[in-house]
């Protein structure tokens, strides 16, 4: 074979080479942007309570009924200081010195509590998520989008690039 074949050659199997590599990605490196953010930190909105049990009272008790978990998947622990979850009314609680662990879940309250290693608490007063619709958003210390968890009827935001992240919980 001489010189000249083998540089025609070289060039479309480096093409063909990528064309399948790009292929051959893990499904979780193919998801949306909002959606990979989520998969490459290890940390997603695992479950949503967002209707207190009973009468809703505004007691510390109901308050406390009302909650977010917050689930690292990945084995290493993750420093969540300086990481927002926030409401669709721009109901924000920041996370302050708080680590969580790997394969571990925190519970985000919303009324008034000592914080523990599985629960922490908002120290509101009113409720802040709306039991009929509403979107719980998680960015890390950078403000960079994680996840989202979303219920009810009406959605008017959703992931960081503008598309919406319906996951029903």
């Amino acid at each position: 074979m001489s010189s000249r074949s083998i540089r025609r050659i070289a060039p479309a199997t480096l093409a063909a080479g990528a064309a399948l590599g790009a292929a051959a990605l893990p499904a979780s490196a193919q998801t949306a942007p909002h959606q990979a953010a989520a998969y490459r930190s290890g940390v997603v909105i695992s479950g949503v309570q967002a209707d207190s049990p009973g009468f809703d009272d505004r007691s510390n008790r109901s308050l406390n009924r009302e909650w977010i978990d917050v689930t690292n998947t990945s084995r290493r622990g993750v420093n969540l200081d300086g990481w927002t979850l926030s409401d669709e009314d721009g109901h924000t609680y920041t996370f302050r010195h708080y680590r969580l662990d790997g394969r571990s879940t925190v519970r985000v309250h919303t009324g008034i509590g000592r914080d523990t290693y599985r629960d922490v608490y908002q120290d509101r007063r009113n409720y802040v998520w709306d039991n009929r619709s509403d979107t719980a958003t998680l960015r890390n210390d950078h403000g960079r989008f994680i996840d989202d968890a979303s219920w009810g009827g009406r959605h008017h935001r959703g992931g960081h690039d503008g598309s919406h992240h319906d996951r029903r919980l």
